[in-house]
């Protein structure tokens, strides 16, 4: 196994991330099997428990690990599926450590820093670069590592002890270390300071990068790449230039152009295992430069609670790109705070709320479609709520994700069935009519990992009355069962299934025991795209390979969706499955 560790210095945010998703990306090119370890300093064994607006995302796994949205960069880029184990944190490692010791694992031995902890990270890397991650059940060839933070933080300081040791453990030919870096631009010049230090940060913890990513607005000048060279014990070819570019995609592009690749083989001895001379990167770079292209807008209102804090809904803004970049279209995303929906406040008044309330309003309307996506809380509900009847009154395209799904019933019952308190029980445990209910079989009390989480399979169990095929389910080409990744308590009241469907709303996609509601939708005859899924496709979206809900969305509000499905399903969507 060999090893890429990816470290950052001077502030965070640079896009290490990015960067080495990139890396691996290109390696893929290169005809290698490659698999992800992401390393969080904090104390916390995962994100689960983490307020959207003080860590971003929690990024779903498949197997239910709630972590850090840096995994999902690993996963879509590189087209992998990762576990819990991939996400390494403080909280695990002390955990399981103190769990050994209890155990008396470690003999009666006074349990320290160094080496009971620093062990316990190398063995849980050198464990979990062995897990398959791709379908070919095969384990990968290089071993990512990213270290969150920055060096010189103190919470990271054993992981870079553990990784001091790790080098001699695995040997020279196989680890080789990456720094990313800042370089900004003061008075027109290429500031190297930062870097110099950085570097000299990772040096005096044992550490000394091979290759210098340099995140600057503008491409590196060879002088400044030649003065870091000086500083930082390495050659001014590994000094690669990481500058601003149109999109990420080209991220890769660009390492390769630099010969990041033949570096790679070369301090790696890997000379027989890649290919050097012509890199497999077709598809990527034409996606890359197609999405430059783009003269044409769709415009995708995202109603949510977390708005000012973007990174709360990354991967749903990374599935509507992908879909975007399906429909030959650049994503113009449109942010609405949803409690914005709720209240106009008083006429005579002159007063923001009011401001807020009637500019919300505008951008639904002059949006051509909107995505209200998952959450937890009642603020913005009723926002969210009013939203999903605004759409489905007027035929705009919508996709509603958990939450979302859930605010679409809420106001199918209120509205449709007559249910006037119908609600979530979350919001009101004494409404006469629950329709989305606590779920049974979870501690109420305990707030970490106690939600259905991870991947759960759907069936597409019913038509429509006008016996066509749901058109969730032409999206997904047809299939009877799906897999999709679930985070979420509370889910439709079974008992409430039968009128709901029966007065219109479909519950077309339910779990393998028909007792749990998956998909909601309105027919094709009534509503160009209305639907709901509580479960979050946005986890298994890809570049090259969008998440169908989001595509139907994406389609139907260029206005394309009925063309799609002709030439890629044939006109009969009524076809026996």
């Amino acid at each position: 196994m060999k090893y890429v560790v990816v470290a950052g210095g001077v502030v965070s945010g640079l896009g290490k991330g990015v960067t080495i998703s990139s890396v691996g990306r290109m390696l893929q090119g290169c005809g290698l099997k490659v698999t992800s370890i992401k390393i969080d300093p904090y104390l916390n064994v995962d994100a689960g428990t983490m307020s959207p607006f003080e860590h971003g995302e929690v990024f779903v796994l498949g197997d239910g690990g709630e972590s850090d949205l840096d995994l999902g960069n690993y996963e879509r880029f590189l087209s992998i599926n990762l576990t819990s184990d991939h996400n390494i944190t403080t909280g695990k490692i002390y955990r399981e450590v103190i769990a050994r010791e209890r155990r008396g694992d470690y003999l009666g031995k006074t349990v320290q820093v160094v080496p009971h902890i620093t062990n316990e990270i190398q063995d849980w890397i050198e464990r979990v670069a062995k897990i398959p991650v791709d379908s070919s059940g095969e384990e990968a060839d290089v071993c990512l590592i990213e270290v969150g933070g920055t060096v010189g933080d103190i919470e990271s300081s054993v992981f870079f002890e553990a990784l001091r040791q790790f080098q001699f453990r695995v040997g020279d030919d196989n680890f080789c270390l990456m720094f990313v870096s800042l370089v900004p631009i003061l008075s027109d010049e290429q500031k190297t300071k930062p870097t110099q230090h950085g570097v000299r940060d990772l040096r005096s913890l044992g550490l000394s990068p091979k290759v210098i990513f340099c995140r600057c607005p503008k491409e590196l000048e060879d002088s400044t790449k030649s003065k870091i060279s000086a500083f930082c014990h390495v050659p001014p070819s590994n000094v690669m230039s990481v500058h601003d570019v149109n999109n990420v995609y080209h991220v890769p592009l660009l390492l390769l152009e630099q010969n990041l690749h033949r570096i790679i083989q070369k301090n790696l001895a890997m000379d027989t295992r890649m290919e050097i001379e012509s890199p497999d990167m077709k598809s990527w770079s034409e996606m890359a430069f197609k999405l430059d292209g783009f003269t044409k807008d769709v415009k995708i209102a995202l109603i949510g609670k977390y708005t000012g804090l973007q990174d709360s809904y990354l991967s749903v803004i990374k599935s509507l790109k992908h879909a975007s970049i399906a429909c030959d279209r650049r994503l113009d995303l449109i942010w609405v705070e949803a409690a914005h929906l709720e209240d106009r406040g008083d006429d005579n008044e002159e007063n923001n709320k009011r401001v807020e309330y009637d500019a919300a309003w505008e951008k639904i309307k002059n949006a051509d479609g909107i995505i209200v996506p998952g959450g937890f809380g009642n603020r913005g509900f009723a926002g969210k709520t009013l939203a999903a009847e605004y759409c489905r009154k007027n035929k705009k395209p919508f996709l509603g994700v958990c939450l979302g799904f859930q605010a679409m019933v809420v106001e199918y019952a209120r509205n449709i069935i007559g249910w006037k308190d119908a609600n979530s029980t979350e919001f009101d445990s004494e409404s006469q009519h629950p329709v989305v209910i606590f779920m049974p079989e979870i501690d109420r009390d305990t707030m970490g990992g106690n939600m259905r989480l991870g991947e759960r399979n759907t069936k597409f169990t019913h038509k429509h009355d006008d016996g066509s095929t749901p058109v969730t389910q032409i999206m997904y080409n047809y299939a009877n069962v799906v897999s999709e990744r679930h985070r979420h308590r509370y889910e439709v009241n079974p008992d409430v299934v039968h009128e709901i469907h029966n007065a219109g709303l479909k519950l077309v996609g339910r779990d393998e025991s028909g007792e749990r509601m998956e998909v909601a939708e309105l027919p094709r005859s009534q509503h160009p795209y209305y639907v709901g899924c509580q479960y979050h496709p946005e986890f298994k979206s890809r570049p090259l390979k969008p998440s169908p809900p989001f595509h139907g969305l994406v389609l139907a509000s260029c206005g394309i969706l009925e063309d799609h499905i002709d030439e890629t399903n044939g006109k009969d969507d009524t076809i026996a499955l």
